[in-house]
């Protein structure tokens, strides 16, 4: 009678356990699915509207064309044939997670901005941009290619020329400084490759945001390769991968406020 009544008792216990595993594993399955539903968009806490953190991409004939955020046309030259024109842009018009990108959506171009062939390489696209260097982004097929313009990508022998821009001005981006010298050329480089990583690094903000540079180091590519310089009153800076301080020498080759 006694075994019966522990026998009765491990039974409840036992099953009280498999019961708090399946609970468990429910809640688990609806934390994952929660996650999934809210990676890459926002929403208010009533549902009332959704937000897409869009990336910049390009869809065509059926290739996802990802926007070069460190790479600009080198020359017009490069540019070919029209293909077509964006046929519809998702942000601001797309708030459903669910919606299926189509051939012809754009995440950040108007309907009708032309698309053009990059001459010789049919796994890169350029649009028309007029915040562009050049005047015209570029973007490569995702599909077919990995992401190749970051600084370790750079084949920096093949660097001879380069051009400094001041980011975020409203009208057309023009170069302030260019450099052709090999000599000059090769001690630019030597600065960017001398930097210090310094993860830690904060600039200094007090007087506002740094000043910002477009570096584009040409190497006879159609894509230039291309980096941000920052200056914040202090100290010179960039990120090729983590923050990373400058020699004060590099100022030698911005001209003068």
């Amino acid at each position: 009678m006694e075994n019966d009544k522990n026998n009765g008792t491990e039974i409840q216990f036992y099953s009280s356990i498999k019961l708090g595993v399946v609970e468990m594993r429910r809640l688990l399955s609806v934390s994952i699915l929660l996650i999934l539903i809210l990676t890459g968009c926002r929403s208010s806490p009533f549902g009332q509207h959704v937000v897409i953190d869009w990336v910049d991409f390009i869809k065509w004939k059926g290739k996802t064309y990802d926007g070069i955020y460190s790479g600009a046309l080198a020359d017009k030259t490069f540019i070919g044939e029209k293909l077509g024109e964006v046929k519809f842009k998702v942000a601001d018009n797309v708030t459903n997670p669910e919606y299926k990108i189509r051939n012809g959506d754009a995440a950040f171009h108007e309907k009708g901005t032309e698309i053009f062939k990059i001459k010789g390489n049919p796994n890169l696209l350029a649009v028309k941009s007029s915040q562009a260097i050049n005047g015209y982004k570029i973007y490569f097929s995702s599909d077919d290619i990995v992401y190749k313009w970051q600084f370790p990508d750079l084949p920096i022998e093949k660097v001879n020329r380069i051009e400094i821009y001041k980011a975020y001005v409203p009208d057309a981006p023009k170069p302030i400084a260019e450099i052709k010298n090999p000599e000059q050329v090769s001690l630019f480089l030597q600065i960017l490759k001398s930097s210090q990583t310094s993860p830690n690094f904060q600039p200094n903000t007090v007087k506002g945001d740094p000043d910002t540079y477009h570096m584009v180091l040409f190497t006879g590519a159609p894509v230039a390769y291309m980096y941000d310089l920052h200056f914040d009153g202090n100290t010179y800076f960039w990120y090729p991968s983590e923050p990373s301080i400058l020699s004060n020498d590099i100022q030698t080759f911005l001209p003068a406020n």
